[in-house]
């Protein structure tokens, strides 16, 4: 005779994963300019071209990451002036 069947435990729910926020990076674009984020990662790039040895190839990696990121940012940076520009125009025809 087979074992009688016990009920089976609820199954837990599956818990929502947080909504990823970076404070520092969205208030920083908020108020950056070009210039601004070209100043951020000035320093960063100075100290990696000035790596010797084994360290210099680890350095050529950082410099692209830091190079796109960049890029990245100075995007962000256009949008939000154009998204501003256009809110401002916007706000006149009314």
């Amino acid at each position: 005779m087979p074992p009688p069947a016990r009920p089976s435990a609820p199954q837990p729910q599956p818990q929502e994963l947080p909504v990823p926020s970076y404070p520092a990076v969205e208030t920083f674009i908020e108020k950056a300019s070009a210039s601004d984020v070209q100043a951020l990662f000035a320093p960063v790039k100075q100290g990696l071209a000035e790596l010797k040895g084994p360290r210099a190839e680890i350095g050529k990696k950082a410099q692209a990451a830091i190079a796109r990121s960049e890029e990245l940012l100075g995007m962000l940076v256009d949008v939000r002036e154009k998204l501003v520009a256009e809110s401002k125009q916007s706000k006149g025809r009314k």
